[in-house]
């Protein structure tokens, strides 16, 4: 986790493989909710590391945020939010105050 302007960065790490549809997914929408939400994104290809393809092979995309699993095939942007309000007690004002002048 990173430290940003209002404390710490929350870092969501996304197991994934190029020829997943369901990734490619999971990826676009985390990268809109990375612009709203500013959180850091790590996107590791499991053919990469045996040992990653054994643990994740039949569970892509599957998301962890901070090491703890948030998703799994399918990311629900709503409650991607709500798991990252509860986490960092974020209020919608935080993920809006680059708005403000």
């Amino acid at each position: 986790m990173t430290e940003g302007a209002q404390g710490p960065q929350p870092r969501i790490t996304l197991y994934t493989k190029s020829d997943c549809e369901l990734c490619h997914e999971a990826k676009a929408t985390l990268l809109a909710l990375q612009r709203e939400l500013g959180f850091e994104v790590d996107e590791i290809d499991i053919m990469t590391d045996p040992a990653l393809y054994d643990t994740f092979r039949t569970e892509i995309p599957v998301g962890y945020l901070d090491g703890r699993k948030v998703f799994k095939y399918r990311l629900d942007a709503t409650l991607l939010r709500r798991q990252l309000q509860r986490r960092y007690r974020w209020s919608v004002g935080r993920w809006f105050s680059h708005l403000r002048p």
